[in-house]
């Protein structure tokens, strides 16, 4: 019975994951023609890691719309990014993460091709979880500030030098279908299609290796883990501290001791996981739970 309610949520977070996927890329002229949808709807932000240039993108990366305000000549700030980044963070946290953003779809199938030796963690792990810290800190915010041109404006730096998502939904599809632009690619596209190489080969090995290590948005989403909204519990009443959670968690998080890590994308395998019923979440803990 465990079983096939552990596979009744993976697939409903699965279909949930296409679903919105389909919802926010809906735009599939733009695949054939080539060309980026610029209806209304772009000026509003997605949850997730949604790059505005995808020739299917309904609406705007918030990674995205927050590097064009701090670059641009005229604002350096916008109540609309900041406060949405906070009331989507305030609510879910990385839920948005496990559940809502694309490129997290994309590296969860990839995980899935067979591969002899699976990999928990990089190793430097401990590290490396550092560098999406350093690429929001410097890259999103920093050197679109200060590193501007002569008319004092500043370049989308993650998403022109980093993002492998906005390569593989909008580079490479725009590329395939004009002719113009297959004739001035240059360095810096060979650049992001190694980023997005390496990000996809890896996918295969370690479960989810932009999210851990390269993803700003996940950190700002991440702060808000221990205090949104959606959060996980753990009944110290029933858990044993066997670590069935941590053994069933792809991202190798000791849940028992840390559920609402800022490292947890909230994908429910630890709950499915636990034999003791231990973990619950905002919506599921019993009553005198939620009043804890």
């Amino acid at each position: 019975m465990g079983k096939v309610f552990s596979s009744a949520g993976k697939r409903l977070r699965l279909w949930v994951q296409v679903c919105f996927t389909a919802l926010t890329n809906g735009y599939a002229a733009g695949f054939f023609k080539g060309k980026i949808y610029t209806g209304s709807t772009k000026a509003i932000c997605v949850p997730g890691l949604n790059c505005y240039s995808c020739p299917g993108a309904l609406g705007s990366c918030p990674i995205g719309s927050l590097q064009a305000v701090l670059g641009s000549r005229n604002y350096k700030f916008s109540f609309y990014i900041l406060g949405f980044l906070m009331m989507v963070g305030a609510v879910f946290g990385r839920f948005v993460c496990g559940w809502l953003c694309p490129f997290g779809l994309v590296q969860d199938l990839l995980h899935k091709i067979p591969f002899p030796k699976k990999l928990r963690k990089l190793p430097g792990d401990r590290w490396l979880r550092w560098l999406k810290v350093v690429l929001l800190a410097l890259f999103v915010i920093l050197l679109p500030l200060f590193v501007v041109d002569i008319i004092g404006q500043g370049d989308p730096w993650f998403c022109k030098y980093v993002c492998p998502s906005g390569t593989l939904t909008a580079g490479l599809p725009l590329v395939a279908t004009n002719p113009a632009l297959q004739a001035a690619v240059g360095w810096l596209f060979a650049w992001k299609g190694l980023i997005l190489a390496v990000v996809v080969l890896l996918s295969i090995v370690v479960y989810r290796p932009f999210c851990r290590y390269l993803c700003p948005l996940g950190v700002i989403y991440g702060l808000f883990n221990p205090i949104a909204f959606y959060r996980l519990r753990v009944d110290e009443e029933k858990c044993t501290s066997c670590g069935a959670c941590q053994r069933a968690c792809k991202l190798d998080i000791p849940v028992w001791r840390k559920p609402n890590s800022m490292e947890c994308i909230r994908c429910g395998d630890c709950r499915r996981a636990c034999p003791h019923g231990a973990i619950c979440s905002t919506f599921s803990c019993p009553s005198k739970e939620k009043e804890k």
